[in-house]
């Protein structure tokens, strides 16, 4: 076992190592793992232990023993969405990963699938399968659970329209399942993001439609995507929500960041994209700070523009655990 990152004693932190290893095959926990890896930002300093739960048992045992330890954890999908702090996280991260990819296709268009599902191949399972309802999230990077939590999708629609229920585990372990009217779903958000849940697997209802003209959509956005995103710089997709009042003012988030002026404009290696400025690009070594400061930035001139505060779909996480959308964190940042 490596040694924890820093150098003052954390017992909790240790005994939740020492219990993990015990209880944990080899392969599902690893130590100081640099967060940079785990999202797709590329930034982030060490976090002090990686938990890859195989099935759900593997996950309840893994949220009990650092539930009775008291242990700061996070849950992590693809790691899209997220900034990591350069300073890292003192604490354990659980990724949900491609061990959770279960699929069901039941009648009447009811599809039950696992969380870890990379999200443009389920989206290409349904249209195979003649199922509209998600083709406007063929584009979009991270997993069915990320997507979920999220209420994500383009073209200002979300995956929660489609949500009938969500098998979670709680943060005792415990599992249970949640009727949408128990979600709170809302543009690009639900209730999921308070982290009080783990997604496991997630039972959808879908139309039924022609399989040619599914694709056909598919393709359609996939090309309007290659022609608006980045597509080669690690970034973590749209940074600000779209807000409707901005929209009928000036547009979406990335138009009104263009007119303040700060398309293309970097603070060290972050940069809002030149081909698309709602997106924030890492051209080698950017940090956190870095896009904090963009973030801090495009809110304050946009405001200064249309009286109209952005706000951010990503997520900061602070060292000692805390999820905030990442404007709240952005002032900070100077």
């Amino acid at each position: 076992m490596t040694t924890l990152i820093g150098s003052a004693a954390r017992s909790p932190l240790d005994a939740a190592a020492r219990a993990l290893a015990n209880a944990m095959p080899p392969a599902e926990i690893a130590f100081d793992v640099p967060l940079a890896s785990l999202g797709r930002w590329q930034i982030g300093g060490p976090a002090d232990i990686v938990v890859t739960p195989t099935d759900a048992g593997s996950l309840a045992l893994t949220l009990r023993l650092i539930a009775d330890l008291g242990v700061p954890h996070i849950i992590l999908g693809d790691g899209s969405n997220l900034l990591f702090d350069n300073a890292g996280f003192r604490g354990v991260v659980i990724r949900i990963g491609r061990a959770f990819d279960s699929l069901t296709l039941e009648d009447d268009g009811v599809v039950v699938a696992g969380a870890g599902w990379w999200v443009p191949s389920f989206v290409r399972h349904l249209i195979n399968a003649g199922l509209s309802g998600a083709v406007h999230a063929i584009g979009i990077p991270g997993t069915l659970g990320g997507l979920v939590t999220m209420n994500g999708g383009s073209q200002r629609k979300g995956i929660g329209d489609n949500v009938l229920s969500v098998d979670v585990v709680d943060r005792h372990g415990m599992p249970r399942r949640l009727e949408h009217h128990e979600l709170g779903y809302g543009y690009r958000r639900s209730r999921l993001q308070s982290g009080e849940h783990i997604v496991t697997a997630i039972r959808f209802r879908f139309e039924r439609a022609d399989p040619s003209a599914l694709r056909r959509e598919a393709i359609d956005i996939l090309r309007s995507r290659r022609a608006k995103f980045p597509k080669v710089r690690a970034n973590c997709g749209s940074v600000f929500v779209s807000d409707p009042k901005l929209y009928s003012l000036i547009g979406p988030p990335g138009l009104a960041i263009e007119k303040a002026g700060l398309k293309g404009f970097a603070i060290g290696d972050a940069q809002f994209s030149p081909e698309h400025a709602n997106f924030i690009v890492n051209n080698d070594s950017a940090r956190s700070q870095d896009v904090l400061a963009l973030i801090a930035l495009a809110r304050s001139r946009v405001y200064d523009l249309t009286g109209i505060a952005m706000n951010a779909e990503v997520r900061h996480l602070s060292p000692d655990g805390t999820m905030r959308p990442a404007h709240e964190v952005a002032p900070a940042a100077g």
